[in-house]
């Protein structure tokens, strides 16, 4: 007869007794690392043991935490508490990774200054190509959060008791099958608010150092015809009906941030919609036009994965996947583009052309779902535009296990590891200058988790396309604010024994700041800020988005983005409550840990 009592951490768990007797509170353990060094379970399933390489990790913090707090004379909690406590994880994840991936230095422990100065510097442009928000209307996709948040309260009442995209328990290289990406993200609510204005804003401009985004507006919505089931739109009044954002919204978003803000701090996209029937549609005519005339969006995101194209004028017929250099379903849109050249004057990036590549479920081998081969006669057929190819082909789902299995295989492509579709683009693309490598969520889901796979990709990139056809976007919000993106790629470096084997070229800071911004200034026709944009020396380019921005919100912009009731500011008020807990980060972590086998 169980002894549990009513109420109970334990009464609540779905671990048997048994499993129980195998188990401790993780919030008892008195070692709380900065960076998780064990699986921890919300009470759902049973965590997996510490593996070795986590055992090494938490030994060597430890070691390091010891020394350091003593030589400065401060606990070992509030040492592993401080940005001195992160530099220790670094450099023992370094020793486990048996590589130097983080750029980290001893003395980071010892001097928040020093921390300071291997942190990204307060002089970075950053131009965050790919960010999304949601219309209140919509609530997902909370799996993307709940992949990067990791185990925990926050996934199991979004409903996800084991990794969203690794079902089945496999390992990263540090032997988690759900690591926390995120360090911010702990113990924040996985609700759909975070996905919405109120919070898009915040993480995007106050919590992070972006310079510039742009909003995808994403047509990829199906239309609901059961409980699980859909089916593609017929037109565009159904497929703007179920997508997470239209143009007209986003555009709506860049007005009223650059509005408060009194400079250019967020750019938009209109959608691309290929084929005859979108050019004829019932109700809007040709729709691309009808997005130039009514919302002039500063730039264009298709997806060729998602049934957009409209390639017949039956009113009946369903919209489809499509490809690149189809003449007669993409090649009319481009025309479109190109004979409103006019709108270059006053959108300077209004010929890039960002297309989603990748991340296909279960995807068959072929253009319209990912594969490459269809990028380079568009690019030669169209010089005057730019293909900016958003996640640059990676086939893997959003676990990175599949591409660090290529890896280790041995095959090779052009004399590098055969990462399926990456590499094969990066190849295809080099000869085309008006070809760039995207890599949002490609950097996000490897850095943490499989930090060997991201450094075989940006070293591909680099080696084939070059420093100056690299663009970083951070997928914001889905991952959380996207500073954290932003401090570990200015840190992450290519291992001097990946680099020298395969032919990279280095990581250099140079290259860093390209890729974070300059590049993505330069496709855009923006002028660069040299000064921290706080201190206004740079003649208000970018001036700040006021603080009390979500007082500023216009009932218009509410009805249009479908606020429910217009109660905007539960999430804003949330996030204030947990930043004044204390002042000091807490690394306390809740659920359960394996303490027997």
């Amino acid at each position: 007869m169980s002894t549990r009592l009513p109420g109970s951490r334990e009464e609540d768990a779905w671990l048997s007794d048994e499993q129980l007797d195998k188990c401790a509170l993780a919030e008892s353990d008195d070692f709380q690392s900065p960076v998780p060094t064990r699986m921890i379970s919300n009470g759902e399933y049973m965590p997996y043991p510490q593996t070795q390489k986590q055992q090494r990790v938490e030994v060597r913090i430890k070691e390091l935490a010891a020394s350091v707090s003593k030589q400065l004379g401060v606990s070992r909690r509030k040492f592993l508490a401080s940005s001195g406590g992160m530099a220790a994880a670094f450099l023992a994840m370094n020793e486990a990774f048996g590589s130097e991936f983080f750029k980290v230095a001893r003395d980071e422990m010892f001097e928040p200054d020093a921390h300071a100065r291997g942190a990204p510097p307060k002089d970075l442009f950053v131009f965050d190509t790919q960010t999304h928000m949601n219309r209140s209307s919509q609530n997902s996709p909370n799996g993307l959060r709940a992949l990067a948040q990791g185990a925990g309260s926050a996934s199991t009442s979004a409903g996800f008791s084991v990794n969203p995209f690794n079902p089945g328990g496999a390992l990263d290289e540090l032997g988690s099958p759900w690591a926390q990406w995120n360090p911010a993200l702990d113990q924040l609510p996985n609700v759909p608010d975070e996905m919405h204005l109120v919070r898009y804003v915040h993480q995007l401009f106050l919590e992070s150092q972006v310079t510039v985004g742009i909003l995808s507006a994403q047509n990829v919505g199906t239309v609901p015809i059961g409980p699980g089931l859909s089916r593609p739109p017929r037109n565009m009044s159904e497929s703007l009906r179920y997508t997470f954002i239209t143009p007209e919204q986003a555009v709506a978003v860049r007005n009223f941030v650059n509005g408060t803000a009194g400079s250019t701090r967020l750019l938009a996209h209109g959608y691309i919609t290929p084929g005859i029937g979108n050019l004829h549609d019932p109700v809007f005519g040709d729709y691309m036009q009808w997005q130039i005339e009514h919302y002039q969006p500063d730039a264009w995101k298709g997806y060729n994965i998602f049934p957009g194209a409209k390639v017949d004028l039956d009113p009946e017929s369903l919209m489809r996947v499509w490809r690149l250099d189809d003449v007669d379903v993409a090649y009319p849109i481009y025309e479109v583009i190109v004979k409103n050249k006019h709108q270059l004057r006053k959108h300077p990036g209004f010929f890039n052309i960002s297309i989603h590549k990748g991340f296909s479920p279960n995807p068959p081998d072929d253009p319209q779902h990912g594969n490459p081969v269809d990028v380079p006669e568009a690019a030669r057929d169209w010089p005057e535009l730019n293909f900016i190819i958003y996640h640059s082909c990676i086939r893997p789902s959003f676990f990175m296990l599949d591409a660090f299995e290529e890896i280790k295989s041995g095959a090779l492509r052009g004399g590098v590891p055969d990462i399926t579709w990456t590499s094969e683009f990066l190849q295809l693309a080099a000869p085309h200058k008006n070809v760039y490598a995207e890599i949002g969520s490609i950097f996000a889901s490897t850095v943490v988790t499989f930090p060997t796979v991201w450094a075989h990709i940006i070293g591909q990139m680099l080696k084939f396309v070059g420093e100056d056809r690299i663009l970083f976007g951070s997928e914001a919000v889905y991952y959380g604010s996207p500073q954290w993106e932003i401090e570990a790629f200015w840190r992450f470096q290519i291992p001097e024994e990946i680099r020298k084997r395969w032919g990279y070229p280095a990581l250099t800071e140079r290259a860093k700041r390209k890729i974070l911004g300059l590049n993505s200034a330069r496709l855009y026709g923006l002028p660069t800020a040299t000064k921290d944009e706080h201190e206004h020396e740079h003649d208000g380019l970018y001036r700040p988005v006021p603080a009390n921005y979500e007082s500023l919100i216009p009932a218009q912009l509410k009805t249009l983005l479908e606020f429910p009731g217009y109660t905007a500011d539960n999430m804003s008020k949330m996030r204030q409550r947990y930043v004044e807990l204390g002042g000091d980060r807490t690394n306390t972590r809740y659920g359960w840990i394996r303490t027997r086998t």
